[in-house]
């Protein structure tokens, strides 16, 4: 039975969290016994891990980053504080916020202060950028070792010469889709060869029982339904949604624009939200570990994202048959054709809205996207094929 380890900042909501819980839900655990070590094991997926899953303890320099300044004075832990310190002058110095991605600077404050992991495994998986890529490349011993690249390498701006020392030392790169394969290894030539493409795994048959199950929204509202998914940060683009909400409310459109998603944005998009007169319009419904009923509930689906390594939610909301309005980031073209399975907008507020009222004004449009995504095959279990391919060889 091989050993197998994965590693993950958390399970907290997100695209690569919901793709890994995907990935181990239809994992053969009679052939690999898995580890998992989240640097924070905590999130809205960790009641869906499977029961064969492992957790591992994270190491202590990340359970102390929980703590405040003063806990670790009083507890004596000076090493952690100076640590905690120096990454803080760091991530608020506008010269290394220029030059190195956060992920980046937090581990050149941390990584000295890491120890390995004694057990050795038989495949480590790295399955984000950034961190849990850093520490399986410098403290995991394995006979080969996997990263996955689940964001748009270019525009998520990681300092590319700080990168490549880590990603020469893993046999297999993997890509989550073509756009986001040739993104990244057209900032990483070297690595093309080693670099594959292995889509999120969706289970249509799954997402559709979910849809049905009891839930969903509560307020009895009668209008046009719309609906982001989304964690609330600045690449997502909710502030663009917020800008076109009240564009089509000042047309006088009878419509809810929910959200489901939390992060660190909230309180200022909240404030946005109260500065065009949103607050009955503009609704922020926290997060849930069944988001289907709602999907399933809504009328159109919109992603303003800025940019998106897959764009998870566009595919659920594909399985589900709704139609969709996603801003042009890079890879939506691996998704969505524009006019036939969905809309394909500029990235500002004004043609967001405009997308909105074409599917709304236009039912010849309706009927075809609806026809179109009817017929669709979007389902990726066959996925598990390649990851199996990876582990084995």
């Amino acid at each position: 039975m091989r050993k197998i380890l994965f590693v993950i900042d958390s399970l907290n909501s997100g695209g690569a969290e919901k793709s890994l819980i995907s990935l181990l839900s239809i994992l053969n655990f009679k052939k690999f016994k898995v580890d998992l070590l989240m640097f924070k094991p905590e999130g809205l997926y960790l009641p869906l891990l499977p029961k064969d899953v492992n957790v591992l303890s994270p190491s202590e320099i990340y359970s102390s980053q929980a703590r405040g300044i003063k806990t670790l004075i009083k507890g004596g832990n000076f090493k952690e504080l100076f640590i905690k310190i120096k990454t803080s002058v760091f991530l608020r110095n506008p010269y290394f916020k220029k030059k190195y991605h956060t992920s980046q600077i937090s581990w050149k404050s941390h990584s000295k202060s890491i120890f390995q992991i004694d057990q050795r495994y038989d495949v480590a998986i790295a399955y984000s950028q950034g961190i849990p890529t850093y520490f399986v490349a410098e403290k995991v011993k394995a006979d080969k070792k996997v990263c996955w690249i689940n964001t748009d390498y270019k525009v998520a701006k990681y300092n590319k010469k700080f990168d490549e020392k880590y990603y020469v030392q893993y046999e297999n790169i993997v890509a989550v889709s073509d756009i986001n394969k040739k993104v990244f290894t057209d900032e990483m030539p070297a690595l093309k060869g080693k670099t594959c493409v292995i889509y999120d795994i969706l289970s249509p048959n799954l997402i559709k029982t979910m849809a049905l199950e009891e839930g969903g929204f509560q307020d009895n509202f009668d209008g046009l339904r719309i609906l982001t998914i989304g964690r609330l940060v600045d690449l997502k683009g909710f502030d663009l949604a917020i800008e076109a909400s009240y564009r089509l409310k000042k047309q006088g459109y009878n419509f809810k624009w929910y959200v489901i998603g939390e992060g660190s944005l909230k309180s200022k998009l909240n404030k946005m939200v109260k500065e065009f007169n949103l607050e009955d319009t503009f609704i922020f419904l926290g997060t849930y570990q069944n988001p289907y009923v709602f999907l399933k509930q809504c009328d159109i689906y919109v992603q303003p994202s800025r940019f998106e390594g897959f764009g998870l939610a566009i595919a659920e909301a594909r399985i589900l048959e709704k139609p969709i309005v996603a801003t042009n980031f890079t890879v939506v073209h691996n998704q969505l054709v524009d006019g036939e399975n969905g809309l394909i907008v500029n990235m500002n507020s004004e043609d967001i809205s405009n997308g909105i009222i074409n599917i709304i004004e236009d039912k010849c449009l309706r009927n075809k996207l609806y026809l179109r995504l009817k017929c669709e095959s979007v389902g990726t279990e066959n996925e598990i094929l390649k990851v199996y391919s990876l582990i084995e060889s």
